[in-house]
């Protein structure tokens, strides 16, 4: 009986109003991951038309282990 008590001094305003900032709420997390997801698309496209960071196949083998860091344990000169 008590229970039954409890639901009753909510009122409809009240239910109405807890909706609508819920509702607000999960309204900017859509807005903001649309947004995101336009941007992350728009700067994947630009990526994409870069010609610069296009990996050429036809390179021969650059050896990058001939720097100090290395100690220069290059194959050249073991020789």
């Amino acid at each position: 009986m008590y229970c039954f008590q409890i639901i009753f001094l909510i009122n409809q305003s009240d239910i109405v109003t807890i909706l609508t900032v819920v509702l607000i709420f999960f309204g900017i997390l859509l807005f903001l991951g649309v947004r995101k997801s336009y941007k992350l698309k728009k700067e994947n496209d630009r990526l994409n038309e870069v010609k610069d960071l296009e990996i050429d196949e036809n390179k021969p083998y650059q050896d990058f282990t001939e720097g100090h860091m290395y100690q220069d344990h290059s194959p050249k000169n073991k020789e």
